[in-house]
This record gives structure tokens, C-alpha cells and sequence, in this order.
């Protein structure tokens, strides 16, 4: 019985769960934006970057206590989603795409060529705060945020808004209040993920936060099924363990992620869990 529970609580079983549970929270943030609202963003990890450098700043420069830098991880990730969200508003499919992807592209740059924030090498030394624990918490709750989201006044207006903008409108609902709401929201959950991130590893970098980061989030939430919570879940755990599972051939991940999203659109364009297909 004690090998068992050492096998099951060893280091690096905890460290692949912490990360899956980091993943789950991103990736239910990013659901919100694309499956819920239908606003297709490839630009998901710049909001974790966000998250993941102003907590850090915060914690290592002003000696911040963990809540706080989590709390300016979110709030950071939201501001800046709100930010995008606004110009963007009359963008849809391709167009928001590549605005989104243009965004979190110059996020990168920025954040490369800023002294202050480590430029290339990155930032060492946070105090690895973040443990499995934590972690869990913020998954339960983020999964209850987004389920009491969905089936509030406002969660029906924003998926009208996916089904049939045209028709949203004309039966009273604010469009734009809405885009920048579910924006704002999936950012700032973004955000969170990217601080739990940085507290986790004590060490981040711009490599980290790139555009493959974006559509590896993206493979997890197409995989469960857009617009599920169920599927957003089980996506980003089959991806996130998966790759541990097969790491003899880790440097085929992104191969196997591409096949993955090619059988998908294929067969299953709706995902696993879901009951919307993806509108580029």
C-alpha cells in the first residue's frame, strides 16, 4: 500500500497534475472567448504571459504576498483583454484570428526586448508558491465560476450571441457589452493560469508564452469540444498527460497535435463533449 501511495504522489506525478490543472483553467478561459461567446482568439497565450510576468514583477520587485500577485496576474490578464476586446468587436472568423494572433505576437516581442522584464533570458528566482493544492482549489472554482456563468441571464445572452449575432442584437442584447464581458472574463482566467504558472516553475521566459502555446491550448479545447466545460476539462487532461505519457517521442508532440485537429475536424468537428463546430 506505501509503494502505491509513493508512486502516486511522487514528484513528478504532482508536477504533471499542478500543470494539468493550470491547463484546465486556461483552457476553460479560452473556452469562454471561442466556444461560448464564438469569437475564434489565437492569441491565448499572451494573456497567460501577462498574468505570468505583472505577478511576477509584483512578488519579486515589491515583495508582494501570493495572493496579491495572483490577484495582479488576473486583474493584468483582464485589463488587457479588455483593452483588445474593444477595437476588435466588428471582427469575426479569420480576421479576429489574425488580429489576436498579431496581438499576442507583439506581447512576445515586448516582453523580449524589455530589460526590465528579462528580456530573452527571463525572470528567475519567484517564490515557487503554487502547489497541487492550490492549484485544485482554483480548478473547482473556476469550473463552478464558468458553469453558474453559462446558465445565468447573461451566459444565455452571450451564447445567443454565437448562434446568431444578427438576431442577438435585434432582440435586445448588447453586442458589445457582451464581446468585451466574455473577453475580459476569459483573459482574466488566462491571467491566473500564467500567474500559478510562474509561482510553479520559478522560472519563465518569452518562449514559453509563444504562438504554439496558443494553439496547443486551442488543440485541448477543440479535442474536449468547444463550448463544454465537460470537454474543455477532459481536452486539456488527455493533452496535458498524453504527452508525458509518450515523451520516448516528445519532439513529435506538435506533430501528434496536428493530427489530432485533422481527425477531429475530419470525423468529430464538434469535439468529444461539444455541440458547436468550429466557425474560422
Amino acid at each position: 500500500m506505501d509503494s502505491i501511495l509513493n508512486y502516486l504522489f511522487n514528484d513528478y506525478i504532482i508536477q504533471v497534475a499542478t500543470i494539468t490543472g493550470i491547463n484546465i483553467i486556461m483552457v476553460l478561459g479560452l473556452n469562454l472567448i471561442t466556444g461560448v461567446t464564438g469569437q475564434l482568439s489565437l492569441g491565448h497565450a499572451a494573456f497567460m504571459s501577462i498574468g505570468a510576468y505583472s505577478s511576477s514583477i509584483i512578488s519579486i520587485k515589491l515583495g508582494a504576498p501570493f495572493i496579491v500577485s495572483l490577484l495582479a496576474g488576473t486583474g493584468f490578464g483582464a485589463l488587457f483583454g479588455a483593452l483588445l476586446g474593444v477595437p476588435i468587436l466588428r471582427l469575426r472568423g479569420d480576421y479576429l484570428a489574425i488580429a489576436t494572433l498579431g496581438f499576442g505576437e507583439i506581447v512576445r516581442v515586448v516582453i523580449l526586448n524589455t530589460p526590465y522584464l528579462g528580456g530573452a533570458l527571463g525572470i528567475y528566482g519567484i517564490p515557487p508558491s503554487t502547489n497541487l493544492a492550490i492549484t485544485a482549489f482554483f480548478v473547482v472554482f473556476t469550473i463552478f465560476f464558468m458553469y453558474r456563468l453559462e446558465k445565468s441571464r447573461h451566459g444565455l445572452a452571450i451564447r445567443s450571441i454565437r448562434e446568431d449575432e444578427i438576431a442577438a442584437e435585434m432582440m435586445g442584447v448588447n453586442i458589445s457589452k457582451y464581446k468585451v464581458l466574455s473577453f475580459t472574463i476569459g483573459s482574466a482566467f488566462a491571467g491566473l493560469g500564467g500567474a500559478l504558472y510562474a509561482h510553479f516553475l520559478s522560472y519563465i521566459n518569452p518562449i514559453d508564452f509563444g504562438f504554439m502555446k496558443s494553439i496547443e491550448q486551442l488543440c485541448m479545447l477543440v479535442l474536449g469540444g468547444m463550448g463544454s466545460i465537460t470537454g474543455a476539462v477532459f481536452g486539456s487532461i488527455v493533452l496535458s498527460t498524453v504527452p508525458e505519457i509518450l515523451r520516448f517521442a516528445s519532439e513529435y508532440r506538435m506533430v501528434t497535435y496536428g493530427i489530432v485537429l485533422i481527425l477531429m475536424m475530419v470525423f468529430r468537428p464538434q469535439g468529444l463533449f461539444g455541440k458547436i463546430k468550429v466557425n474560422v
